[in-house]
């Protein structure tokens, strides 16, 4: 009943998980570090930069299952600085249309391999969408 998804167009996972798994409708996917896929290494010590690289691993990972960033339908963004919160929010902006999804922003203390910004998101496959009718 659930698949994992892997790609190599995005980091490679660092413990005991999958990129994403997919149930019948929905794919979870697990936080996306800055880590440039080839090399496993901080894109940046920028935060920009960083969340760009974020968002790059998050569209390969949904690419792979079948979906894209605009089928995001919820997102939780930890940052070691929730002061750089205005720049993700740019950053999202330029990579996901509105209707955005809804979110949640967490302050950490520490992240893997010192990034600053880690997002998991949860997508709902294109070809399951149901049309919207109306606001509710």
């Amino acid at each position: 009943m659930k698949r994992p998804i892997n790609t190599t167009a995005a980091p490679a996972a660092i413990g005991t998980y999958s990129q994403a798994i997919e149930v019948p409708g929905l794919v979870f996917l697990s936080g996306q570090i800055p880590l440039d896929p080839e090399s496993m290494v901080l894109v940046s010590d920028h935060i920009e930069a960083q969340t760009e690289q974020v968002f790059k691993n998050l569209a390969a990972v949904a690419a792979a299952a079948g979906g894209g960033l605009n089928d995001m339908v919820k997102l939780t963004v930890y940052l070691e600085d929730l002061d750089n919160f205005a720049i993700v929010n740019e950053v999202m902006a330029r990579h996901i249309d509105a209707p955005y999804p809804a979110r949640a922003a967490i302050g950490v203390a520490a992240l893997p391999k010192g990034a600053a910004v880690q997002i998991d998101a949860i997508m709902v496959r294109p070809d399951t969408q149901a049309p919207v009718s109306g606001d509710r």
